[in-house]
């Protein structure tokens, strides 16, 4: 699975806050996500992450 750092992620379970995208800001064995809806960043295992993604949106490369 390719995910790179500012990718937007789309996961299958949705926030507290209601947003279901996510930033990812660091990638290695966990990574860091901050929400898309209300800014709030975890720390999550990767398994977890690559389990439940539903979607990825590149970022943005000029």
């Amino acid at each position: 699975m390719e995910i790179q750092v500012g990718d937007i992620v789309k996961l299958k379970k949705q926030h507290p806050c209601g947003s279901r995208e996510w930033e990812v800001l660091r990638i290695g064995a966990d990574f860091r996500l901050k929400c898309q809806g209300c800014g709030h960043q975890i720390m999550i295992a990767r398994k977890l992450v690559e389990k439940n993604i539903k979607e990825i949106n590149p970022a943005n490369e000029e």
